[in-house]
């Protein structure tokens, strides 16, 4: 179970401070896919790169079952990181390397790596993915929905129990959005992985999500069902994206 506890992030600027999460507070259940959807600057990004301890808190708690991540430091914290796997908003592949090399590059952070065992995990996930043709193929030779792909096959790398997607749709077209949100159904279901969803999008949550958390000014505005939070919203803030959808 994945549980933030009234957590807040502020940004210190000229003159003052900037409140981008405020006491937000949120639980997650192992093995579904979760939502959080919010317009533009609502905080959500945020929330994600304090999930993924890329940002400490500055108040508040990150507990996966029942363990504190941001207490934690040194390899304590890296090996927390190994269970969580990032997808990226804007794909950050790196460029001169082939989707493979892209693919194993968490692996090779490691210690006295073992090459086979990483050649292995590598081929295993280009097929999970369905890109076991691009293996030689370099970022620029491939389409959106296949650096995405790519993305997504490098954050199951190191065997994650959670996996966070920023915005993972939007600079898809509706066909390879559609394809996508296949794929990580297919990733939650065999392999039983958590995934959490940024979105601004109401179409994505609707089609994998079970549960979903509204935020709006860095505040979780409402949250539950996806059914029940769409055709009951409670918030101005759900209100404000229904209105959008429509």
């Amino acid at each position: 179970m994945i549980e933030i506890q009234h957590l807040t992030k502020i940004f210190p600027v000229d003159g003052g401070e900037v409140r981008a999460l405020d006491d937000v507070s949120l639980t997650v259940e192992n093995g579904e896919i979760f939502g959080i959807i919010g317009m533009s600057g609502a905080g959500k990004s945020t929330l994600l790169r304090c999930l993924s301890l890329l940002e400490r808190p500055s108040k508040g708690r990150v507990l996966i079952d029942g363990t504190d991540l941001a207490a934690m430091r040194g390899g304590e914290l890296r090996e927390a990181r190994r269970r969580m796997g990032v997808v990226f908003q804007g794909y950050n592949l790196l460029m001169q390397k082939t989707v493979a090399e892209n693919i194993a590059f968490p692996l090779k952070l490691e210690k006295g790596y073992d090459r086979a065992a990483v050649n292995a995990r590598v081929e295993e996930l280009l097929e999970l993915v369905g890109l076991a043709d691009k293996a030689k193929a370099y970022p620029a030779q491939l389409s959106g929905g296949q650096k995405q792909r790519v993305a997504i096959a490098r954050a199951l790398a190191t065997n994650p129990q959670l996996l966070l997607c920023d915005e993972p749709t939007s600079a898809l077209d509706p066909l390879t959005t559609t394809a996508m949100l296949s794929l990580l159904e297919d990733i939650n279901r065999k392999l039983g992985v958590t995934v959490i969803i940024i979105t601004h999008e109401l179409s994505v949550v609707r089609r994998v999500c079970r549960c979903v958390a509204v935020i709006g000014d860095g505040r979780v505005c409402e949250q539950g069902l996806v059914d029940d939070v769409f055709e009951h919203p409670k918030s101005d803030a759900a209100r404000l994206l229904l209105k959008g959808e429509g």
